[in-house]
């Protein structure tokens, strides 16, 4: 998959970037961060789902994809 819809580029970010929030969370304050990233990750998934209805693509082969073009263009945001 050569084109990767910018937006499914966005969630996927925002979803790496609600996971790096838990570093160093407990208690309530990581229930309270879990609960984001979950959000974050349940919006990528169905935007990701969406688009490889539409599209007609391998949903599987988009989000390999979509997270390797993230993955790719910045660093670990966890420490």
């Amino acid at each position: 998959m050569t084109d990767i819809p910018d937006e499914l580029v966005r969630l996927e970010r925002s979803c790496e970037a609600e996971r790096a929030k838990l570093a160093g969370l407990c208690g309530e304050e990581y229930d309270a961060q879990w609960r984001a990233w979950r959000g974050a990750a349940e919006a990528f998934q169905t935007a990701l789902s969406a688009y490889a209805a539409r599209e007609g693509g391998s949903r599987y082969e988009l989000e390999q994809s979509v997270k390797q073009a993230v993955r790719s263009t910045q660093e670990d945001p966890a420490p």
